[in-house]
């Protein structure tokens, strides 16, 4: 378990331990109000982390069908690659499963890493390589 949902875990955890010791203070129907008001947070909690990852996966393929004409626009002789973060794998989580990794067959031992809000915004936001920065052929200019 990521410690990111250790502290969501123990954060909603407080907060439903706090109205049930509340609610035990209160009488009659504002009892069974806070009582109602526990199941409820702890309900949406539960389809909170079922709904999430695949609400991440949409989205990520959404993102992932807007860069591909941004590529072939922008490298229309190219070829490449594109990868995404496995963020349901036990090892990425603390990754931000949002930025898109493209890798070009001519320059194999470079990642670029896309952030795409948009179909109309979107950036190169990184390079990984363990080669010589300057030696890049797709690193784009920033442009403010």
């Amino acid at each position: 378990m990521h410690p990111t949902e250790i502290i969501e875990i123990m954060t909603v955890g407080g907060f439903i331990t706090i109205i049930i010791i509340t609610s035990f203070f209160l009488k009659g129907k504002y009892r069974k109000a806070g009582l109602s008001l526990v199941a409820i947070t702890l309900l949406s909690f539960c389809v909170l982390f079922i709904v999430r990852p695949l609400w991440i996966d949409t989205q990520i393929k959404k993102k992932v069908n807007l860069l591909t004409p941004y590529l072939v626009e922008h490298y229309p002789k190219e070829r490449w690659t594109i990868s995404t973060v496995p963020h349901r794998e036990e090892g990425f989580k603390h990754l931000n499963p949002y930025y898109i990794g493209v890798v070009f067959e001519n320059e194999p031992e470079v990642t670029y890493h896309y952030w795409v809000k948009n179909k109309n915004n979107i950036s190169q936001s990184g390079v990984s390589t363990k080669s010589v920065l300057t030696d890049l052929k797709h690193k784009e200019q920033k442009t403010r």
